[in-house]
């Protein structure tokens, strides 16, 4: 898997606003990191979710056994 690196990049995709609840500790660790590499804590958060998917062992994949 490759490492994640969070940048800086110009928007141009159509976006739609979702709501999502993160504990307080993880908003704390994803304000800071965004500010280190100055983009918007939006920005680190759609990264992460890309990151994540393109990163899945399978898409589809679940982790559970057929049988289960």
């Amino acid at each position: 898997m490759k490492d994640f690196e969070p940048y800086k990049k110009p928007t141009s995709v159509e976006k739609v606003v979702a709501t999502i609840r993160v504990d307080l500790k993880t908003l704390e660790e994803i304000d800071k990191l965004a500010g280190k590499i100055d983009i918007s804590r939006n920005e680190l958060i759609n990264q992460c979710i890309e990151y994540a998917l393109e990163n899945l062992k399978s898409k589809g994949d679940t982790g559970k056994k057929e049988n289960d």
